[in-house]
This record gives structure tokens, C-alpha cells and sequence, in this order.
């Protein structure tokens, strides 16, 4: 019988490949992917323990906070927060940077992440998920700062996703393709389940919230009405698939192909995802994987922010769908 290969197993043969590497990304990995353990059994069991509901509380976003996005982030803060490789920590849950142990030159890297995309589709057992990020400090000389957080692809080390649903998955990607794990519950281990996720060249799905049409721009508009045209030569019409869990929709577009969707339109001028902790982490993944990521103008990790909160549209899928939107779109 073939071993199983864990996670941390996997994370730790990786580094094999680094003879120089300090092991700290290892151990960082591998602290998250103990936290996302955690983080599934709250989802698993929230109804037990009254983790439905609202906390009565507004974020930065002035979104209501929720009693399981705070446990969530709690979880991730105290694990990550006592590892002593972070500097600080930004989270969706959190006004501003958070100080770690290790916020003067210890810690090589910052963390962003987002500890509960899509819990306000706890209650109705829709997949939630955790998103993250990993930047290389810009100067280990003087304390982590939140200028750490504003940087581009060349400082990205690391980024991943979980999904909570009818399995936990665990996807991450160091620079070196993307890597899928499923927990085995009756180990309690991560378990290499997909070891190299690549999105297929074009798919049949389109993933957009279609609630928001009359918002749209004519180009996007434009590109949904092709998708769903009859059209034998682009083997349309595509079946539209919206889950509304942004880590759900995003990790079926990987897997499946085709494309999603949440553009910029005229109440939202900006976007509305998050740029530093959902959509840097999922670009990296979708271009690890052979996709790609972009605002519709730009691709997302040339984007550098300028705030740790600032806000962006996504598009992501499969290269032939992402042309497609891209020449009829008009997007540069």
C-alpha cells in the first residue's frame, strides 16, 4: 500500500527542493492549514453552539459582523499570531494591521487573509470558505509595517483557499503549481488528493451574480448575452452556475473551467471584492494554474495596493473565456 501523503508531509518535501530555505514558510503553512481544521469543525458545529446569527457589530467595510466570522478570525490571529515568522497580520474582520510577536525584524513575512468568505451562507449549508495570502517583508532592518501589505507579484510567496462543504479542501500554491488537499477525517490529516490543478483551456460555465444586471456596463452585459447565445462554433449556450460563495464559485471555476465574474458597475465603481485578501490570493492561484485573473483592464497581481482594504472587481477562468470577455468587453 502507497503512504498516504499529508500535507505537512508534502509541505516539508517541497522545502527538500530549497536546500537554503529557513523552513519558516513550511511552518506558516502548516499553522494554517491547523487553523482551517479548526475553523471546519466550527462551521460543522455552529448550529450547536449558537455561532449563527449576528454579532450586533459593523466591520471597516460597514458590513454586520458575524458570530462565526469573529470565532474564525480569533483562531487564525492566536495560531498565527504566536508562530513567530508574521510581522503583522491584516484581516477582513479587523479596522487595521494586526501585531504579532514578531512585528520588529524577526518575522520575514505578512499575512492577509480573509478568515470566512461566504458565512452569511451558514444557515443554509451553502460552502464558506478562508482565503490567504503570504508577503515577503519588504525590510527585515526595521519593524513590519503596513507598507509590507502594499506590494506586487514579486513579493507574493504563498496564497491558498479553503472550502467548508460536503469535504474540507485545502488549495495552496508556493510558486510552484497548485496543490489540492481533501481532510481525511478519520486521520484528522490533509491528504494529497490533487497534485497539480490545472484549469482547463476553455470551459461551458459562466458564474455571475445576474441579480445585478441593470447595473452592469454594456460590455459586460454584451459578454453574458454571447455566453448564453446559441452558438454552435463557441459551443454555447454556457450553463450558469452561481453559488454566491465567492470561494465556492472560484474553486469550481478552477477545476471546471469557464469563467467568473463580479465586474464593476455603476453602484460599484470601485468593485466590491477585496483586493489584498480575495483577489490577490485567487490570482495567484488561477495563474498557477494555467488561468487568468484581471480587473478587467489589468491583470490583478500587477495591481499594487495602496490600502490594506481597498476594494476591486474579479474576473477569473479559463484563458479562452478570459480573451473571449476581453475582445468583446473591450478591456485593454
Amino acid at each position: 500500500m502507497i503512504p498516504t501523503q499529508t500535507l505537512s508531509r508534502f509541505i516539508h518535501s517541497q522545502r527538500r527542493l530549497h536546500p537554503n530555505s529557513s523552513g519558516e514558510l513550511s511552518d506558516l503553512l502548516v499553522s494554517i492549514s491547523l487553523a482551517v481544521k479548526l475553523i471546519a469543525q466550527m462551521v460543522a458545529t455552529a448550529g450547536f453552539k449558537g455561532l449563527h446569527g449576528y454579532t450586533g457589530k459593523t466591520n471597516i467595510h460597514g458590513e454586520e459582523t458575524k458570530k462565526l466570522d469573529e470565532e474564525a478570525d480569533e483562531v487564525l490571529v492566536e495560531l498565527l499570531g504566536s508562530s513567530g515568522h508574521f510581522g503583522l497580520l491584516v484581516s477582513e474582520e479587523r479596522d487595521t494591521v494586526i501585531a504579532t510577536q514578531a512585528t520588529s525584524s524577526e518575522g520575514k513575512y505578512v499575512i492577509a487573509f480573509d478568515p470566512l468568505d461566504g458565512s452569511s451562507n451558514i444557515g443554509s449549508n451553502i460552502p464558506t470558505g478562508t482565503i490567504f495570502c503570504i508577503f515577503r517583508r519588504k525590510d527585515l532592518s526595521r519593524p513590519a509595517s503596513e507598507q509590507d501589505f502594499c506590494q506586487g507579484r514579486s513579493s507574493l510567496v504563498a496564497a491558498g483557499y479553503s472550502v467548508y462543504g460536503a469535504k474540507t479542501s485545502f488549495v495552496y500554491s508556493a510558486g510552484s503549481g497548485v496543490h489540492g488537499f481533501t481532510l481525511d477525517p478519520t486521520i484528522g490529516e490533509f491528504v494529497l488528493t490533487e497534485p497539480a490543478i490545472k484549469i482547463p483551456e476553455r470551459g461551458s460555465i459562466f458564474s455571475i451574480n445576474e441579480g445585478n444586471t441593470c447595473w452592469w456596463s454594456a460590455g459586460t452585459k454584451k459578454f453574458i448575452d454571447e455566453l448564453k447565445a446559441k452558438n454552435l462554433s463557441a459551443d454555447s449556450p454556457y450553463s450558469g452556475r452561481y453559488v454566491g460563495s465567492l470561494v465556492a464559485d472560484f474553486d469550481r471555476t478552477i477545476r471546471r473551467g469557464g469563467v467568473f465574474l463580479y465586474p464593476v458597475d455603476s453602484r460599484r465603481p470601485k468593485g466590491r471584492l477585496r483586493l489584498l485578501y480575495e483577489c490577490v490570493p485567487l490570482a495567484f492561484i488561477a495563474e498557477q494554474a494555467g488561468g487568468v485573473a484581471t480587473n478587467g483592464e489589468k491583470a490583478i497581481l500587477d495591481i499594487v495596493p495602496n490600502d490594506i482594504h481597498q476594494r476591486s472587481s474579479f474576473l477569473a477562468g479559463s484563458p479562452y473565456e478570459m480573451e473571449w470577455y476581453k475582445r468583446v468587453a473591450g478591456a485593454g
